[in-house]
């Protein structure tokens, strides 16, 4: 378009093609699982890190986790279901909505998703920066590591699956960045009413889970929402407005 530099073209929505898309997904979490596991396991750090975590949150009086983690392992059934929750649901949602917005929302997909991409890329920083055990591998902290004790398969860190799983990179949670990126997408977008009250109840739920399991303290949840408000930072900054106000559709733009 004549007098648009490059980079107002950059960053004018388009029309996303499905095989760069394909492409660009399974690259970029090939990356952040190479990265993220490639973080040298410090276990004396994260160790460290995990007691100064569940000592400030006793000063706080908001250490619930190993009430929370107790009381749902009595019964079998439920936690049970949030293992495998923790393990499936992480993935599925969040590419089910990525497919959503790709066909319903062409002109606001590029945006979302380079929130979601950028908040996973800051993740990386406190994988590194902030090496932390979760709460069921912490020496002397009496929780329960439910993966094992119910012989599931629902955390990539637990069981046969832990030599391939960087065990001590549970801050952020990107269980919680994921699930609210998905959650506030849906509650913004979708128009039944009822589909708005599921994706503001995903992340609820999947706080809970990843509490229940072990797998991390609630202020690994807060790191991930730093994450994700970061992520829709950054995407608000190019595209020069909130990803979910851009047009729905993408504008054609004649080049003559």
């Amino acid at each position: 378009m004549p007098g648009h530099t490059l980079m107002d073209r950059l960053r004018t929505p388009r029309r996303p093609r499905l095989w760069f898309e394909i492409v660009l997904i399974a690259v970029s979490y090939w990356t952040y699982s190479l990265v993220r596991n490639a973080v040298p396991e410090q276990k004396s750090e994260a160790l460290r890190n995990a007691g100064w975590i569940w000592t400030w949150e006793h000063r706080l009086g908001m250490a619930f986790e190993q009430g929370v983690n107790h009381a749902i392992n009595s019964v079998s059934w439920l936690i049970v279901g949030m293992n495998y929750y923790y393990a499936t649901l992480h993935f599925i949602v969040t590419l089910s909505v990525l497919v959503w917005l790709y066909h319903w929302h062409p002109g606001r997909y590029a945006a979302v998703r380079l929130a979601l991409f950028a908040a996973t890329g800051v993740a990386l920083l406190g994988y590194y920066l902030f090496p932390l055990a979760p709460p069921r591998l912490m020496s002397g902290g009496h929780f329960i590591d439910t993966v094992v004790v119910h012989n599931t398969w629902g955390s990539m860190a637990s069981g046969n699956l832990a030599d391939v799983s960087n065990q001590y990179a549970a801050m952020p949670s990107m269980h919680i960045g994921w699930s609210l990126w998905c959650g506030l997408t849906i509650a913004t977008l979708a128009r039944p009413v009822w589909v708005k009250a599921l994706g503001l109840l995903y992340p609820s739920a999947t706080l809970l889970v990843i509490v229940a399991t072990a797998n991390h303290f609630w202020l690994d949840a807060v790191g991930g929402v730093v994450c994700l408000s970061v992520g829709f930072s950054l995407s608000c900054a190019w595209y020069g407005s909130l990803p979910y106000r851009l047009p729905k559709q993408v504008a054609v733009i004649c080049t003559a």
